[in-house]
């Protein structure tokens, strides 16, 4: 049976009762299972030397010892789910066996039928083993806000998509500067879906070392590299029927990329040093802070797998560009912050609401965060200013302390500022001035160029990153003034 849940697994039967080993082998070989048979514990530790095997059903008493022996022995892999068989009268030593690691057991006599769903709760525990390992708290709800509407109404049409596809669901591509909420964004897109009951595992591929991330990610068999010693399922085997977010998945080397792209296109993997192909059903969700085409352009991804993987794609816009939602998030995290260290619930002063808008926020929402938890930490009083926003190598300070308070908000020059000995960045200061126009009008060029007194090109020119003076991205003589 091509499309049993078992097909390909494999399975050591130890049973000294003939008939009944034969009557268990020929309803899983129906099934698609790769068994192998033992009468004895001696031929049973001859197999399980020789081979790997996904599960092993095993009866108690032997003609030659006891199989809970085999267990205190550790003598099955690690990644071996072991299921006890006993007779009616023997649950005692079922119950030794489960305290030695057994996964579950079986009274005799049983209906075969039975075996299936035996050997799927025993294979939820195992993946359950090895899902613990990735799992990640679920932190805050992701907060959308005006300016990511258009997000949200993506991320709709995926969920309409996989609550009509309900299997093989296609890979989904987050992209975003660091700290912008990929991870966040992910776990959001799984809890909504139809496969919130089933894993998430979650993986940082640049945190993994070339030579340890295939077995990571595909598992090993037993003896495929030098500390091999016993097989191991992989991530895509843990995540199977849920979903796997890859982190960072540039950081895989071209080689790992194309068994990504294998696993994606026909559902199988391969453990290394393994010749079997395990069927997988996942759910991949990509992420990465990296211009993928530029990279396809350096030769150092693949355009095969992001043509794969871009057929739902999501691009998260850095914190700068949320114009005023960022106060609506930073109101958003403040309260949870709050709660997690069953502070007074604060507020945030005008001052420390300008200063906020006037930030750039490279790290984004995860520097957002921490400053906030500084500033509950730090900052005594029910109100904050976030005075630590007030850099000394800002060009536009959010206000500077008087003899009569606070700076007017009209007043954008601090008499105060100092430049660093080290030097000062102009190209830098125009771009955050940029920013703050463009925070200030909703992200609305022709009303940030009229602000700040220049055309809409020079702003093009400017947010392009382009290095020839006097052009646009068109090439054509700006307008600035």
């Amino acid at each position: 049976m091509q499309n049993s849940p078992l097909a390909g697994t494999s399975i050591l039967i130890l049973e000294d009762e003939p008939l009944l080993r034969k009557q268990i082998a020929s309803h899983l070989e129906k099934l698609g299972v790769d068994v192998t048979a033992a009468g004895t514990m001696q031929a049973a530790r001859k197999f399980i030397a020789d081979l790997s095997f996904d599960f092993a059903l095993i009866d108690v008493n032997l003609p030659d010892g006891r199989a809970t022996e085999l267990l205190q022995e550790k003598a099955f892999s690690a990644s071996t789910g072991v299921i006890v068989m006993t007779a009616d009268g023997g649950v005692a030593g079922a119950v030794e066996a489960m305290r030695l690691g057994a996964l579950d057991y079986l009274v005799k006599p049983f209906d075969p039928a039975e075996l299936p769903l035996v050997i799927g709760r025993a294979s939820r525990t195992k993946r359950t083993a090895r899902i613990e390992e990735h799992r990640r708290s679920s932190g805050p709800e992701f907060f959308f806000g005006a300016h990511l509407a258009p997000v949200k109404a993506h991320l709709e049409k995926i969920l309409a998509a996989d609550n009509r596809m309900q299997t093989a669901l296609a890979p989904v591509l987050i992209q975003g500067e660091t700290g912008t909420g990929k991870t966040t964004i992910a776990r959001w897109l799984h809890a909504n879906g139809p496969r919130s009951a089933q894993p998430l595992v979650e993986v940082n591929c640049s945190a993994m070392p070339d030579t340890l991330a295939e077995s990571e990610l595909f598992g090993h068999e037993r003896g495929a590299f030098t500390d091999a010693r016993t097989a191991r399922i992989g991530l895509f085997e843990a995540a199977n029927g849920g979903s796997l977010f890859l982190d960072e998945l540039p950081s895989l080397s071209s080689a790992l990329q194309a068994k990504v792209l294998t696993a994606l296109e026909d559902g199988k993997i391969r453990r290394l040093g393994g010749n079997k192909a395990i069927p997988v059903d996942v759910r991949v969700i990509a992420a990465t802070n990296r211009d993928l085409k530029h990279l396809i352009t350096e030769g150092t991804f693949r355009e095969d797998l992001f043509h794969r993987l871009d057929l739902f794609r999501l691009v998260i816009p850095p914190l700068r560009e949320r114009g005023q939602d960022i106060l609506e998030l930073a109101d958003s995290l403040m309260k949870g912050l709050c709660q997690r260290y069953r502070a007074t619930p604060k507020e945030i002063t005008p001052l420390g609401r300008q200063r906020i808008l006037g930030f750039p926020w490279p790290g984004n929402v995860r520097e957002l965060a921490h400053e906030l938890e500084r500033a509950i930490v730090f900052e005594e009083g029910d109100a904050l200013d976030f005075a630590s926003l007030q850099s000394g190598n800002s060009p536009v300070p959010p206000a500077a302390a008087g003899a009569g308070g606070a700076m007017p908000a009209t007043e954008w020059f601090n008499t105060q500022f100092h430049f660093p000995a080290e030097g000062f960045s102009l190209e830098e200061a125009i771009l955050r001035l940029i920013h703050h126009a463009l925070a200030q009008t909703g992200q609305n060029i022709s009303a940030a160029a009229r602000l700040l007194g220049v055309s809409r090109d020079y702003l093009r020119y400017r947010l392009s990153g382009q290095k020839e003076q006097g052009k646009t991205a068109d090439g054509t003589e700006t307008n600035a003034e």
